[in-house]
C-alpha cells in the first residue's frame, strides 16, 4: 500500500512506524505536519491509500480526513478521552495503559476504533519521555501493521466508538512543584512532566523547572534544601525524605535543561560530596564484568565521556574474560549538545566534547584483553552508534532504532566512524549510510552487519539475554582462540593505519565543522536545544517527490552525534 505519515517530528515513535511498514513491503512517505497546505499538497502528491498520524493526541485536520482515508494513532487506550493522555497515566499510578487507532474525524472523542494495543505500566512511575519512546512507540509500531491489513481489507469496518466516562479534566503537565509533599508525589509529579514542560520549583532562591528525578535516602531535613550532590545531581529533602535531581532548567528565556549543579553553580558551594547516585556502575561475576552507564536523553558531555573512559580502563584490567557495555534508556547520542550551548565558549565545548567523545570510543575498540560485548537495549544515534560498534559483539533489542549518521548535526563524523563503520559493513555501505542518513531498524541492523543479534522482549529480559550470552561466551572453549583472532585482527589494522590516524583525520576534519561552521553545526545544534520547527519536510523521507523535478530539501530534523 501507499501510506503517508503526517507527524509534528520525525521522533524516535515515529520513525518505529516508518520502519515496521516499511518492512512489511508498504512504500512509506512521509509529511511534516507544518502547515495545513503542506500536508493537503503532499497528499495530493502521494495519492496515498491510508493517512496515519502516529503521533498525535488530538485532531487530525478536517481537509485531511475529508480528502483520504485517515487514521490516527492515540496514546490510549480505547475509551480514555481527555488531554494528557501519558501524563495522566503516570500521574495517576494505573496498572495499564494503551494505544488505539481511531477513524479521523469530525469528533476525536468517541471515534471508531480501528485496534488497539495494551501493555503493562511500569511499576515504577516512569518518565513521560521514556514512556512515549518505550512501550508506547513498541504498541504504536505493531498497531500500524494491524492497521495497514485491515485498511487492505475492502470488507474492514471500524469498531463503533468505545463506551469511555466524562472527558477527564486535569490541569496542563508541570504546575508548581512544593518540596513539602511526600516523596512519592514529587517523583510522580515530575515524571509526568520529564522532557517538557517540567515542574516548576524553587531551589537555593532559584526559580526552576525540575527533571530527571530519583528516591533518595530518608533523611530529616527541610524540605527543598540541598543535602548533597553527585556527578552533576543534587539531593533535595522532601516532605519525608530525599530525591535525587538530575536535571534543571533556570526559568529564564533561553534557558536550556542540564546538569543540576551546573544550573545551581555557585549557589552549592558548601554543599558536600553524597554517595548514592551514579550515572555509570560496574559489576562483575566470574568471568563476566559489565559497565553500565545511563545518561539523561543519552547526551554525553565531555565530564561523562572521561568518567566512562575511566569506568572502562579499570573494567579493562580486571581479570574477568568478558566485558559487557551496558547503555541505559537510550543507549547514546553522542555529544552533549545542550551542555555545548550553554557553555561560554560553545566551540571549546563542542571541541572537548568531541574529543573526549573519540577518545572513549578508542577505548572500547584498544580492548584487546578481553572480548567486548556491547548491550543496546535502547535507541542510538550517530556518535553512539559508533561507540556501540566498537564492541566484538554487537546485541540489540528488538525495536531499538540505530541513526548510523552525522549529517543533520551538521558534522562529518565522529567516534572513530571512518574505522569501525566500514569494519562492519564495508566502505561502500557506510556511505551510503552517511548519505542517506535514515534510521536502520535492529533486524536491518543484523543483515547490514551492523549489529550481530537481535533480542526480543522487556528491557530486563534483553539485559538477562545479553548476560546469559556473555557467561557462555566466556566459558567457551572456543574463547581463547577468539580472544587470539581478535587481538590478531587489531594489530594487523594498526599495521595498516593506526587509530591515531583515524584520530588525527576525523579531528582535523571536524575542527572545520566546530570552529569554522562548514556544515552548518551551529545552526543545527541551536535548532535542537531550543526545540525548533523546521522549515521544511526532508526530501528523503518525502518519497512522493520523486520524480517531481524538485531538489533535496535540506535535513530537518537534527539528531546528536
Amino acid at each position: 500500500m501507499r501510506i503517508l505519515l503526517v507527524c509534528s517530528s520525525f521522533d524516535g515513535l515515529v520513525q518505529r512506524v516508518w520502519l515496521a511498514l516499511r518492512r512489511a513491503g508498504h512504500e512509506v512517505s512521509v509529511e511534516l505536519a507544518l502547515s495545513e497546505r503542506l500536508v493537503m499538497e503532499a497528499v495530493r502528491l502521494a495519492k496515498p491509500d491510508l493517512v496515519i498520524c502516529p503521533s498525535a493526541a488530538g485532531r487530525a485536520p478536517a481537509p485531511l480526513w475529508e480528502g483520504a482515508r485517515t487514521v490516527v494513532i492515540r496514546p490510549g487506550p480505547p475509551g480514555d478521552r481527555g488531554p494528557f493522555p501519558l501524563e495522566r497515566a503516570i500521574a495517576g499510578g494505573v496498572g495499564e495503559w494503551g494505544v488505539t487507532a481511531l477513524q479521523a474525524g469530525r469528533e476525536m472523542e468517541g471515534a471508531p476504533v480501528w485496534g488497539h494495543r495494551m501493555f503493562a505500566m511500569p511499576a515504577e512511575p516512569p518518565r513521560r519521555s521514556a514512556l512515549y519512546r518505550g512501550p508506547v512507540a513498541e504498541a504504536a509500531a505493531e498497531l500500524v501493521l494491524e492497521v495497514a491489513d485491515r485498511a487492505a481489507d475492502p470488507g474492514f469496518v471500524p469498531e463503533p466508538p468505545v463506551p469511555g466516562g466524562p472527558v477527564a479534566r486535569v490541569r496542563e503537565p508541570g504546575g508548581v512543584l512544593s518540596w513539602e509533599a511526600p516523596t512519592e508525589e514529587v517523583v510522580r509529579r515530575v515524571r509526568a512532566a520529564d522532557g517538557e514542560p517540567g515542574v516548576v520549583a524553587e531551589l537555593c532562591g532559584l526559580a526552576v523547572r525540575v527533571f530527571d528525578v530519583y528516591r533518595g535516602p530518608v533523611l530529616g531535613g527541610v524540605p527543598g534544601v540541598v543535602a548533597g550532590r553527585r556527578e552533576g545531581a543534587v539531593l533535595v529533602h522532601t516532605g519525608d525524605g530525599t530525591v535525587w535531581v538530575g536535571q534543571l532548567r533556570a526559568e529564564e528565556r533561553g534557558a536550556v535543561t542540564l546538569p543540576a549543579a551546573s544550573v545551581l553553580g555557585g549557589r552549592l558551594d558548601g554543599v558536600r560530596e553524597r554517595a548514592g547516585f551514579s550515572e555509570i556502575t560496574y559489576d562483575r561475576g566470574d568471568g563476566v564484568g559489565v559497565v553500565g552507564f545511563d545518561f539523561y536523553e543519552g547526551a554525553m558531555s565531555a565530564g561523562q565521556c572521561r568518567r566512562l573512559v575511566a569506568a572502562l580502563r579499570y573494567a579493562a584490567a580486571q581479570d574477568t574474560r568478558v566485558l559487557v557495555v551496558r547503555g541505559g534508556e537510550v543507549f547514546s547520542r553522542g555529544v552533549h549538545l545542550k551542555v555545548i550551548e550553554a557553555a561560554r565558549y560553545p566551540e571549546l565545548e563542542a571541541w572537548m566534547n568531541v574529543n573526549a567523545f573519540g577518545l572513549l570510543c578508542r577505548e572500547l575498540v584498544a580492548c584487546t584483553g578481553q572480548l567486548v560485548v556491547t548491550s543496546v537495549g535502547g535507541d542510538a544515534w550517530a556518535g553512539g552508534v559508533m561507540l556501540a560498534l566498537g564492541g566484538d559483539r554487537v546485541m540489540v533489542r528488538s525495536g531499538v532504532v540505530l541513526n548510523p549518521h552525522f549529517r543533520t548535526l551538521g558534522l562529518s563524523g565522529g567516534g572513530l566512524w571512518a574505522y569501525v563503520l566500514p569494519r562492519r559493513v564495508g566502505a561502500r555501505q557506510a556511505r551510503r549510510l552517511a548519505w542517506q542518513a535514515l534510521p536502520v531498524g535492529a533486524q536491518e541492523a543484523v543483515e547490514l552487519g551492523l549489529a550481530d543479534r537481535v533480542v526480543p522482549g522487556s528491557r530486563p529480559e534483553f539485559e538477562g539475554a545479553v548476560l546469559e550470552y556473555a557467561d557462555r561466551l566466556a566459558s567457551s572453549p572456543r574463547y581463547e582462540r577468539l580472544l587470539a583472532a581478535k587481538r590478531e585482527a587489531r594489530e594487523a589494522d594498526e599495521r595498516r593505519k593506526p587509530l591515531e590516524a583515524y584520530r588525527a583525520e576525523e579531528l582535523a576534519e571536524l575542527s572545520r565543522d566546530v570552529f569554522g561552521d562548514r556544515r552548518g553545526f551551529g545552526e543545527a545544534r541551536r535548532a535542537f536545544v531550543h526545540g525548533r520547527r523546521p522549515a521544511c519536510t526532508p526530501a528523503r523521507l518525502a518519497l512522493h517527490r520523486r520524480g517531481s523535478g524538485a531538489s533535496p530539501a535540506p535535513d530537518a530534523e537534527a539528531s546528536h552525534m
